[in-house]
C-alpha cells in the first residue's frame, strides 16, 4: 500500500482533478492487493470522467474488502456505473443488493438509481413504486425530485389523476421558484389529461407569471387547449358553429328563428328565461314544499295503516287456526277420515292412507276385517280434543240392518289418523255389556255375525259368548 499515493490521489479528487486521482488511487495499491477507501474513491473519480466500465471494476474490487463495511454504498455506485455502460441487468442486481444492506442509510439513493433503470427499461410501474419509496425516505433531503418523476410515471401509465396529487405534493416540497414554475408546468400538462382545463390554466399561469420559466412545445400546446377550452366554455370565443350560423345572418341579435328563419310561423322560439322560474317567490316555494310534504306523510301513513291491517290479520288468523288446533278439528276433518275409510273397505282400495302409522299389522289386519264390505255410514257424533277423537258411526249394510261403530282416531299433523275400531252396542240390548275389542278374531262379515250373536245363558260374567256354529 503506497499510503503517499493515496494522500495525493484523495488530495486530487478533492480539487476535482479526477483524472490525476484516478491515476494516482489506482497507483496506490499493489497487483492483487485490496484496499477499498482507494477503489472507492478511484471508482467515484471514474463516474466523473465518464469512464463507467473502469469505474465498475473499481467497486467490484472495493466490495471485496470486507472489513470495509460500506456495502450498501458500494453496491449503489456500482448499479449506477452498470446501468451508465448499458448493462441494466447488472444493474437491478447490484442495486437490489445494496437495498438488502441493512446498515445503509442512504436507501433513497438506491431506490433513485433503480428507478431510472426500470424507466430506461420502460417498467414505468416497477420505476413509480421506487420513485415513491425514495420520496417517502426521511433521510431524502430534496423528496420534491422523486415526487416529480413518480408524477412523470404516472402520466405514462395514463393515470392523470394520481400525476395531479404526486405533482401537487412536490410543490409543498419546492423551494426555488424555478423549480415550482416547472413542476406547474408539469401539473397543467397532468390537468389537461384529465380533462380539468380551469385547473389546468391555473397551473400554467403560476408556471409562467414571472416569465422566468418557458414552456416546452408539448406544455405549450397543452396550454393553448385549456385556453380554448376555457374560452368555449365562458362564452369568450364561438365554435366553428356560431361562426357558420353568424356568417347565415343568424348570429349576434338573437331576431332571428333558425327553425323559421322567414317568420312565415309568426312564431319565434320560446326564451329560456321565459320558464317563469325566476317569477317564483320564496313564499310560493315554501308552500309547495309544504304540500309535498303533506302528501309524503299521507303517503307513508297509508303504507303504516296497510302494515298494521295485515299484522293484524296475520294475528287473527294464527288465533284462529290455534284455537281450532286446540278444539279439536283439523283437516281432513275426523268424519271425512271415518268416511272415507268404510268407502275404502268397499272400494277393495288400501286402506292405510288413514290408519295411524303407530298401527301395529295385526291392529291393522282386525281393523280391515271389522269393517263391513257396501256399507253406508252415517256420523252420529264426535267427541274432539287436540290429540284424540272420538266418531260414533252407524254403518248401514247392504243385507239389511245395521250396525254401529265407534272409531278412534290421533292427530297426525293438521289431519288424524284411526287407531282403533269397536263394534258398538245398545246397553239397552241383549248383546250384555261386553264390546268385542279389534284385539280378538273378527268374522269377515262382521255385521251379520254380530246380529247372529246370542248370549249364553250359562256365562257367569255376562260376556256374550258367539255361537260355535257360527264360528266354523
Amino acid at each position: 500500500m503506497d499510503q503517499q499515493a493515496f494522500q495525493s490521489g484523495r488530495a486530487a479528487y478533492m480539487n476535482g482533478d479526477y483524472s490525476t486521482a484516478a491515476t494516482l488511487l489506482g497507483a496506490a495499491t499493489n497487483p492483487g492487493e485490496v484496499y477499498a477507501a482507494a477503489d472507492h474513491m478511484r471508482g467515484n473519480a471514474l463516474m466523473k470522467l465518464g469512464r463507467y466500465r473502469e469505474a465498475a471494476e473499481a467497486y467490484r474490487l472495493a466490495l471485496r474488502d470486507r472489513s470495509y463495511g460500506k456495502v450498501g454504498a458500494l453496491n449503489t455506485n456500482l448499479g449506477r456505473a452498470l446501468a451508465a455502460s448499458g448493462d441494466d441487468v447488472g444493474a437491478v442486481q447490484a442495486l437490489n443488493a445494496a437495498l438488502a444492506d441493512p446498515s445503509y442509510t442512504n436507501r433513497y439513493k438506491t431506490q433513485m438509481a433503480l428507478a431510472k433503470v426500470y424507466e430506461h427499461e420502460g417498467q414505468m410501474r416497477e420505476a413509480g413504486a421506487a420513485y415513491r419509496a425514495a420520496a417517502i425516505d426521511e433521510n431524502n433531503p430534496d423528496p420534491a425530485v422523486s415526487l416529480v418523476a413518480l408524477g412523470r410515471c404516472f402520466m405514462e401509465l395514463g393515470r392523470p389523476i394520481d400525476a395531479v396529487e404526486a405533482y401537487r405534493t412536490a410543490l409543498d416540497f419546492s423551494s426555488s421558484t424555478g423549480s415550482q414554475a416547472a413542476v406547474y408546468a408539469q401539473l397543467g400538462e397532468a390537468f389537461v389529461a384529465a380533462s380539468r382545463m380551469q385547473e389546468a390554466l391555473d397551473a400554467f399561469n403560476h408556471a409562467t407569471a414571472d416569465g422566468t420559466y418557458s414552456l416546452n412545445p408539448a406544455q405549450q400546446a397543452s396550454f393553448t387547449a385549456a385556453q380554448n377550452a376555457v374560452a368555449a366554455l365562458t362564452g369568450q370565443k364561438g365554435g366553428e358553429t356560431d361562426a357558420m350560423l353568424a356568417a347565415a345572418g343568424y348570429g349576434g341579435s338573437g331576431s332571428f328563428d333558425p327553425l323559421d328563419p322567414l317568420g312565415k310561423s309568426g312564431e319565434f322560439i320560446p326564451s329560456p328565461e321565459d320558464t317563469g322560474f325566476f317569477s317564483i317567490s320564496e313564499q310560493d316555494i315554501v308552500e309547495a314544499e309544504k304540500k309535498e310534504s303533506k302528501v309524503r306523510r299521507k303517503k307513508k301513513r297509508t303504507g303504516v295503516k296497510v302494515l298494521v291491517c295485515v299484522v293484524v290479520v296475520l294475528v287473527v288468523a294464527a288465533a284462529a287456526l290455534g284455537f281450532a288446533y286446540w278444539r279439536g278439528y283439523g283437516w281432513p276433518t275426523q268424519e271425512d277420515v271415518v268416511a272415507d275409510l268404510f268407502y275404502a273397505k268397499t272400494d277393495g282400495t288400501d286402506t292405510s292412507a288413514y290408519i295411524a302409522p303407530s298401527v301395529s299389522e295385526d291392529q291393522r289386519a282386525a281393523i280391515e276385517a271389522i269393517l263391513p264390505s257396501g256399507a253406508t255410514v252415517t256420523v252420529d257424533g264426535v267427541d274432539r280434543s287436540a290429540d284424540s277423537s272420538t266418531v260414533s258411526c252407524t254403518a248401514a249394510l247392504p243385507e239389511g240392518g245395521s250396525q254401529a261403530y265407534t272409531v278412534t282416531l290421533a292427530r297426525e299433523g293438521i289431519g288424524w289418523k284411526v287407531t282403533d275400531v269397536q263394534l258398538a252396542f245398545d246397553s239397552s240390548s241383549n248383546a250384555g255389556t261386553g264390546t268385542p275389542s279389534t284385539s280378538g278374531t273378527v268374522p269377515s262379515d262382521a255385521g251379520m255375525d254380530a246380529g247372529a250373536a246370542t248370549p249364553d245363558p250359562t256365562s257367569t260374567d255376562g260376556t256374550p259368548v258367539t255361537d260355535p256354529s257360527s264360528a266354523q
